[in-house]
């Protein structure tokens, strides 16, 4: 089987076809999908996309990096008020995102530290967001080691001293998705030096659409492409890269 750890299938880039996309995820095997939150304007949309099967989707809570802005302390009372509300899955998605723009950077790194310490608190995993950030976004994990934070950095393509950073933190794990099928992408090489028990797979749908259908929009189904070139990487089976990455899914958000 197979566990998408992120999926935004809630959006409306799947409004005309969400039930075939789903019945394809299915008949591909693929067990959970995860459903990272983004803002307030998401949460309904998740919710409903949800409550169709409760045992196969999972609804994550957070506020993403690219939504901070000056009015962030508000933002961050309805992520609170819903962690005490009802259950989620994972804080997420949070982080930090300098890409298109460093106007709020100290508010996202509060933010980002903010959550970080809910996840704590509520013993929740955390499923982390950086672009253009991975030195701020790694800093402020660093300073939670040994107190049970969990987590994935989400959409993982950096170098291996990147990777070994996050290898040095308890209980995180490398979320890979279609990236490592592109061709420029130089994740295989680095992944050659990671253990295939820190990883975890992921879509990332409507984004990063794995070869043989990048530039098309991505579906939780084509996690198998993402299975396969892992398993060229590794030397090993599909089966294999599907068993170790479900069980570390399954262990990490409690499914």
């Amino acid at each position: 089987m197979l566990i998408d750890t992120h999926s935004h299938i809630y959006l409306p880039e799947f409004d005309d076809d969400r039930l075939d996309v789903i019945a394809r995820a299915k008949a591909t095997d693929i067990r959970h999908i995860i459903l990272p939150n983004v803002d307030k304007e998401t949460l309904e949309p998740m919710w409903n996309l949800e409550v169709m099967d409760q045992a196969y989707f999972h609804a994550a809570i957070g506020l993403h990096p690219t939504s901070v802005n000056a009015n962030y302390r508000a933002e961050l009372k309805w992520v609170k008020s819903e962690l005490d509300r009802r259950y989620y899955c994972a804080i997420g998605e949070v982080g930090i995102d300098l890409y298109w723009d460093k106007t709020f950077r100290d508010e996202q790194i509060m933010a980002f530290e903010q959550q970080l310490q809910w996840a704590i608190d509520y013993q929740l995993p955390v499923i982390i967001h950086q672009r253009n950030a991975f030195e701020e976004a790694i800093s402020s994990v660093e300073k939670y080691h040994h107190t049970g934070l969990s987590g994935i950095f989400h959409s993982f393509g950096g170098s291996e001293e990147e990777a070994n950073r996050i290898l040095a933190l308890d209980n995180f794990f490398l979320g890979i998705n279609g990236v490592v099928t592109f061709k420029n992408s130089h994740l295989a090489d680095t992944l050659t030096q990671v253990p295939l028990n820190r990883l975890v797979l992921e879509t990332d749908a409507p984004y990063l659409t794995p070869v043989p259908y990048r530039g098309k929009r991505n579906e939780s189904s084509y996690l198998t492409f993402i299975a396969k070139t892992i398993s060229e990487i590794y030397h090993t089976t599909t089966e294999e890269v599907e068993e170790i990455t479900s069980r570390n899914a399954l262990s990490l958000f409690s499914l």
